[in-house]
């Protein structure tokens, strides 16, 4: 591919990167490396594209893979530097998609910050992204059944998290 198609492919496909960037890592610096880092990834990756999926949906599954290892880098990173044992805290309890969607929208932010982000990452391209079901397995690569458990767990751990943080609102 010469440089000219892809500029043509940067220019229509930079933003939403950019973006989906910032949706995961609340970080728009960070988020511009990143953008930078997949656009080469895409680059040097364009003769794997197989046309079976859209161009857009491809993108997308690179753009969040590369975001969620760069995030989980960061993450085992810190822990690592921190160098603190976390001991099991989580208590089942029944979660519906009612209860993620009425948390306040103030507050939302901080649950997403407090959630793994695998799970951040679903429920964006679920609720933020407005992608189906369908759609989010393409990107994975999941069936649709790991994609509804994946979905539910998420949620669950979403509401778990709001718990913990907002205890007087239980």
């Amino acid at each position: 591919m010469d440089a000219d198609r892809f500029g043509v492919l940067y220019d229509r496909y930079t933003a939403k990167v950019f973006q989906k960037c910032v949706g995961m890592t609340h970080d728009r610096d960070l988020a511009k490396d990143l953008t930078h880092d997949i656009f080469l990834k895409v680059f040097t990756s364009l003769s794997k594209f197989d046309h079976r999926s859209k161009f857009g949906t491809w993108l997308y599954s690179i753009t969040y893979n590369y975001c969620l290892d760069q995030l989980r880098k960061s993450k085992r990173k810190q822990e690592d530097d921190i160098d603190e044992e976390r001991g099991p805290s989580e208590h089942p309890e029944d979660a519906f998609e009612e209860q993620l969607l009425a948390l306040r929208s103030e507050r939302l932010l901080q649950v997403l910050e407090q959630v793994d982000p695998g799970d951040r990452a679903m429920l964006l391209m679920k609720y933020q992204d407005d992608l189906s079901v369908k759609e989010i397995q393409d990107i994975l690569g999941l069936s649709e059944s790991a994609v509804k458990m994946r979905m539910l767990r998420a949620r669950e751990r979403a509401l778990q998290a709001y718990h913990q943080l907002y205890r007087e609102d239980a």
